[in-house]
């Protein structure tokens, strides 16, 4: 199977079940004409996300790697009017467009967008006792995620759920050999899961538009 079918299914998915959204098209488009990397989540896998966190009856949320902030507005949109969601972004023009993203869309009042090294971020969320959070997305550095898992686990209540994105790396996080950082950042990842006892986890391979990848879903047992 091709990239090329891959990407002819996600959008026979996206045109019946997605369907259009000027909001979030919008969020897209003023990323790319900002120069943003194309690294953004599919619709479908927005779609996934915000389901999720619908499920899990979130009522607040931190996603450690903003970007424009379309994964940010499909997440907001689960949550109650009285919820509330906690994102972090590096680069401080991506910040901004990403305030822009959220607010055309309507929802800059459920939204708090820190800018700085996440890392940090999430230290100053723990010493200031933030938390917990019902549901935590990471999706930033890759080499850097076992950190963001530790300290996002100290921010997550029991019962709630750690989603982490880019987790198969094309298939190259079966390779022991593997020197690329990203690799190794998640093969370090997965082996921090298998040994720690207040999670289980379970690791799910995809395939669409972004390629051959996957994702991570822990729940919070503790």
């Amino acid at each position: 199977m091709s990239e090329q079918r891959w990407s002819a299914v996600d959008r026979y998915v996206e045109e019946l079940l997605v369907g259009h959204d000027e909001a979030l098209e919008a969020a897209l488009r003023e990323s790319e004409r900002a120069g943003l990397p194309s690294i953004a989540l599919t619709p479908a896998q927005g779609k996934l996300l915000h389901l999720i966190a619908r499920v899990h009856g979130a009522r607040s949320v931190l996603e450690v790697g903003t970007l424009g902030g379309y994964s940010t507005i499909w997440l907001a949109r689960a949550l109650p009017e009285d919820g509330r969601l906690v994102t972090l972004e590096l680069n401080p023009d991506h910040a901004r467009v990403a305030a822009t993203n959220v607010e055309r869309a309507g929802l800059a009042g459920l939204i708090n967008i820190k800018v700085g090294r996440a890392l940090d971020s999430l230290r100053e969320l723990i010493a200031l006792g933030d938390g917990p959070y019902d549901l935590i997305f990471i999706d930033a550095d890759k080499q850097t995620t076992p950190e963001y898992f530790e300290h996002a686990l100290e921010l997550s209540r029991a019962g709630g759920l750690i989603v982490t994105d880019n987790v198969v790396r094309g298939g190259e996080i079966a390779d022991p050999a593997s020197d690329d950082p990203r690799v190794r950042g998640m093969q370090r990842f997965h082996e921090l899961l298998a040994r720690e006892p207040r999670v289980s986890a379970t690791t799910i391979q995809t395939v669409g538009e972004k390629g051959y990848d996957g994702f991570t879903l822990a729940l919070v047992e503790r």
